[in-house]
């Protein structure tokens, strides 16, 4: 009798923690707010990429031209 209680309780307890997920509201609330963070980090990867130093742009192209190896 033992064993028929402990497993009854086991699939209770099982069924207890599947049937907590979350709702359909907060699966709306969780993907608006993925949706947010995305955009936010796409937002500042964009600005981060439009942000080129002046300085260093025509080092940058002087040091790639004279470090071409040689033709042959």
């Amino acid at each position: 009798m033992k064993k028929v209680f402990s497993i009854v309780m086991v699939a209770v307890f099982a069924t207890a923690f599947v049937a907590c997920g979350p709702s359909a509201e907060e699966k709306a609330k969780m993907e608006e707010r993925a949706k947010q963070v995305a955009d936010s980090i796409a937002a500042a990867i964009s600005e981060s990429m439009n942000q080129v130093p002046t300085e260093t742009a025509p080092a940058d192209t002087a040091a790639a031209t004279t470090e071409t190896a040689p033709a042959k």
